[in-house]
């Protein structure tokens, strides 16, 4: 979202909202190159169009309805993304999703202080009353992370999605605000970041 400017770092890695500069190191560290297993554990695409890929970039800087994080390695390597996106100022709700971006970054924990950090800012910040996801079942490792961070199952859409000649489910998760707080209760947050700045919420109101 314009005016964004949200920063947080864990172990040597950064997540923070993303810059224009960014576009092409954004498009390089994935879309490039895609890595075959993340794109099939996320339904992902295996060829992208560069120009779409640095026009999709921009618009989701701007736009009114996302918040866009990127995920920085001690090296200065764009290693994911966690997003909150398609919220709905009026009911409270979003929908939110991460990625990293290549399977030797996954398994070191980054992924899932990122799940709880960008959970926090939803509640903290933006003030949500519901966040919700999509995982398919052929991901276990990334549903025991949004379990670990609060989320529940709703529901499961049976065999929903085209998986290596066969089907797979897609499972329905959510968070709510009071399950949230009830989480975060008497302990201190998990991956508290060293530096934290309020982003303009302007456009939120």
């Amino acid at each position: 979202m314009a005016g964004t400017d949200q920063s947080w770092t864990y172990r040597g890695y950064t997540l923070r909202s993303g810059r224009p500069e960014e576009a092409e190191a954004y498009y390089a560290a994935d879309f490039a190159r895609p890595d075959r297993e993340v794109a099939r554990l996320t339904g992902s695409s295996l060829s992208y169009d560069r120009e779409q890929v640095l026009a999709y970039f921009h618009r989701c800087l701007v736009a009114a309805d996302r918040y866009d994080f990127l995920l920085i390695a001690p090296d200065g390597r764009i290693v994911g993304e966690s997003v909150i996106h398609e919220i709905d100022w009026d009911a409270r709700c979003a929908d939110f999703r991460i990625c990293l971006f290549h399977t030797e970054d996954c398994g070191q924990g980054v992924g899932s202080w990122a799940v709880r950090r960008t959970r926090d800012f939803a509640f903290e910040v933006l003030a949500l009353h519901r966040l919700e996801l999509d995982v398919y079942a052929i991901n276990p490792r990334a549903e025991r992370a949004y379990l670990a961070a609060g989320f529940r199952r709703e529901g499961v859409r049976r065999e929903a999605i085209p998986m290596d000649g066969g089907w797979t489910d897609d499972i329905l998760m959510a968070i709510l605000e009071g399950e949230w707080r009830e989480q975060k209760r008497g302990r201190r947050p998990a991956g508290r970041p060293d530096t934290a700045r309020p982003p303009a919420l302007t456009d939120a109101t």
